[in-house]
């Protein structure tokens, strides 16, 4: 003990995590530093909740790696406020949108893919481009063609769903901020859907989550999701009609992408 503060034996363990633990005490208390720094942590997840978008620096960003074609999308929540309110406007696309995506000459694609906000803009920001760069290698690998990347305001998951359908997608790999815990404001999800329409359930989606510097690399999550839309198109299916196996010695990456592309004349 020092200047009345009690330490926590544990105190050791906390280089090996971010997690709050070993936080000390003062008298009944939180010691005076360990309550400043819970204090920046929750600014840091309020932040990453409502900091809007940036899609005019996505777009320069996309492009500067060779993703050319990007539509910019919002969907029908008109502001932050309604779309915290109503997760149910995020799922739908706003008239606008419905408009720009009708105009637009729909060829089929493999795999489109859809950067949202989410709940944390910051996970984007730090986090999609690279995924994406990483994919699309893998992608290319398995002669899976890649469609355009919409770019979608207000944006909940199943938003993916009607985009993938308008523009005849046979699957939509939805990248979203994933909500901010108190030591990871930036963690990106990544929801991969085989046959998108509007109306489907939540079951048939695969998840890949808590991508970021500090959790799953960019390199590994497209290693992951790669196999996932390489099995899926074996399968046609997507959601728990589909096993994530990519880690067993006989799913491997190289492996299941190798056979989906002989299959892919089938």
């Amino acid at each position: 003990m020092s200047n009345g503060i009690r330490h926590d034996p544990w105190t050791e363990l906390r280089r090996h995590t971010p997690a709050r633990i070993a936080l000390g005490s003062s008298g009944d208390s939180l010691p005076t530093d360990e309550l400043l720094r819970f204090g920046v942590a929750h600014a840091q997840a309020r932040d990453a909740v409502h900091l809007p978008m940036d899609a005019d620096g996505l777009r320069i960003e996309l492009r500067k790696h060779g993703f050319d074609d990007v539509l910019e999308l919002e969907s029908a929540a008109p502001d932050r406020p309604t779309y915290l309110r109503r997760p149910d406007l995020g799922r739908q696309l706003s008239a606008r949108s419905r408009q720009v995506l009708s105009d637009r000459q729909a060829t089929s694609c493999d795999v489109l893919f859809v950067v949202g906000d989410g709940l944390s803009a910051t996970a984007v920001h730090r986090n999609a481009a690279a995924l994406l760069v990483e994919l699309r290698a893998r992608l290319a690998t398995a002669g899976l063609q890649c469609g355009p990347v919409a770019l979608a305001h207000q944006a909940r998951v199943a938003l993916g769903d009607p985009i993938g359908e308008a523009l005849n997608a046979r699957s939509v790999l939805v990248l979203i901020g994933e909500r901010p815990g108190l030591s990871s404001p930036d963690s990106l999800g990544a929801y991969f859907t085989w046959a998108p329409r509007s109306g489907l359930a939540d079951s048939q989606r695969n998840c890949v989550s808590n991508i970021r510097a500090q959790g799953l690399c960019a390199a590994d999550a497209a290693d992951k999701l790669a196999w996932l839309m390489a099995a899926a198109r074996r399968l046609g299916a997507s959601g728990v009609a589909l096993k994530d196996e990519s880690s067993d010695a006989s799913g491997r990456v190289e492996d299941v992408v190798a056979t989906a592309a002989l299959g892919a004349g089938e």
